[in-house]
């Protein structure tokens, strides 16, 4: 039988996790610096993942599956191996943005690969300080493993094509997380053109958390969302951000509420917005 945990785990029950358990512990921050950032200070035994080069296979394209498409489950099955994750492995993510990044990512990943023992730390890498979990400089490194094989995602993908379709019929919901001003079209900070995907709702995943930084209580999620997706089949449910990155904390905490993942559109805005699509602005 499968075991079941919830996607999130608080920082005091990761020290106490810690403690008795063998575990993997992953550091997922992004950004130019995070390496270097990872290398200064990092929990104790802590691996890192690049979200650029591991959880994502970049092509000089984003009109082709947008700035972070996923990898082949191959080659993100190689990338399991290098870090010494096995299939049985529990494996606990951070990053520096109370799990809103590419610790939701990798947790997404390691979900649509199939699998059981994938947790977020709630609040991040400062709650896991602030609970007392040790720290350490420099770099860590894993006795490789190869025994995880990967043929396919097990969790639904949505393609550009069929966003189009699904924007247009009411059995559909297409979610779009990104901050209001984005989704409105009055900023755009990252990519080249401002405003939304016709017919999406927006639902700016920093939603998900509480003014400290960590996740609403599990009721709370399930009555937002239970809301908002109006009983539909979680494979109606689109949901996406800017580049498939950030979208991935809202199927967080979605599956926190204790519901089933919604589909997931990796290319997101930045795919949908260089493909002549028709683009939304305003509410």
């Amino acid at each position: 039988m499968e075991n079941k945990i919830s996607p999130v785990i608080a920082p005091a029950d990761l020290v106490a996790l810690w403690k008795t358990t063998a575990i993997v512990l992953v550091d997922a921050r992004a950004g130019a610096e995070a390496g270097a950032q990872y290398e200064t200070r990092h929990l104790e035994g802590a691996l890192f993942v690049d979200l650029e080069l591991q959880l994502a296979h970049k092509k000089t394209d984003a009109a082709n599956g947008g700035r972070h498409p996923l990898p082949d489950p191959a080659r993100f099955a190689a990338v399991l191996n290098e870090l010494g994750i096995r299939p049985d492995s529990h494996v606990i993510i951070y990053d520096d943005k109370n799990g809103s990044n590419a610790a939701a990512r990798f947790w997404w990943m390691l979900k649509a690969a199939g699998h059981a023992l994938v947790q977020v730390v709630d609040g991040g890498l400062d709650a896991a300080f602030a609970a007392g979990f040790p720290t350490r400089a420099g770099k860590e490194t894993a006795a490789p493993a190869g025994d995880y094989e990967i043929k396919k995602w097990q969790l639904s993908l949505a393609a550009i094509d069929e966003v189009e379709k699904a924007r247009q019929s009411p059995g559909y919901l297409v979610i779009d997380v990104r901050d209001a001003v984005r989704f409105r079209g009055e900023k755009e900070p990252i990519d080249l053109v401002a405003g939304h995907i016709p017919g999406a709702i927006n639902i700016p995943f920093t939603g998900n958390l509480d003014e400290q930084g960590f996740f609403l209580s599990t009721a709370e999620l399930k009555q937002k969302y239970s809301a908002a997706l109006e009983n539909r089949e979680p494979e109606n449910v689109i949901v996406h951000c800017g580049s498939g990155v950030t979208a991935c904390h809202t199927l967080l905490a979605i599956a926190q509420a204790g519901m089933e993942i919604p589909t997931l559109y990796v290319g997101s805005w930045s795919e949908w917005s260089r493909n002549d699509k028709p683009i939304g602005t305003g509410e």
